[in-house]
């Protein structure tokens, strides 16, 4: 099936039965910060906290609270396809600190929170949950429930009591999300144009080639 015919599925998705299968696999955020830190490999290493985060999200947080933040504040180029530091990429992934944790990310008394909650990217806003479309984004891990088209991916707040008007509230998001990634997807591979990139890094998303600090390359929008 086409992207296309994929976005008109996902716009004709019914938030009503997103929330019933949400509803029936149950959630609840228990503020442990998994989903905001950086994760443990099997071989014992770590790997940086990694969540899509679309161009215009980024220009939220940049002006969200009191804070006057730069691009590369905000977000760094989606490592995976890159080599050694150089190439293409084509999406855009929220800052890490030093310990690869989301820089928006805080923990006090053992509870984590996110700074920027209000302005939390879609894929944040709608975590543990993804829809089963083709050409829309999955959380970090397979899915280990599912309803539906609804999947679940690791968390420990599965399977907890959810009321109906927050799981309402997370399938309109969990609909937008859809929505906006299968028009990102659609819109880049319209425009995508390859880069000369020896040597560097080159963002590709719907709004055109971009270097890692935001700035359009070649007259990008």
């Amino acid at each position: 099936m086409s992207l296309t015919d994929e976005l008109e599925r996902a716009r004709e998705l019914d938030t009503a039965e997103l929330a019933d299968a949400i509803e029936s696999i149950g959630f609840e955020c228990t503020r442990c910060g998994a989903c905001c830190t950086r994760e443990e490999t099997e071989d014992g290493d770590t790997e940086p906290h990694t969540a899509t985060v679309f161009p215009d999200e980024v220009r939220t947080l940049q002006e969200a609270g009191d804070e006057d933040r730069e691009w590369r504040d905000v977000a760094r180029p989606m490592p995976y396809g890159l080599d050694d530091g150089e190439g293409e990429t084509f999406e855009w992934a929220l800052q890490t600190d030093a310990c690869g944790d989301c820089v928006f990310y805080e923990e006090e008394d053992g509870l984590g929170a996110c700074t920027v909650h209000p302005d939390r990217p879609l894929i944040c806003e709608t975590y543990p949950f993804s829809v089963a479309l083709d050409g829309t984004a999955e959380p970090a891990g397979d899915p280990v429930d599912s309803e539906g088209i609804v999947r679940a991916h690791e968390c420990e707040g599965l399977g907890r009591d959810i009321s109906r008007e927050h799981a309402e509230e997370l399938a309109e998001s969990l609909k937008e999300r859809a929505i906006r990634e299968l028009e990102e997807a659609i819109s880049l591979r319209e425009q995508y144009e390859p880069v000369g990139a020896d040597g560097e890094i080159v963002v590709h998303d719907s709004e055109g080639a971009k270097q890692p600090d935001g700035t359009p390359i070649d007259g990008g929008d």
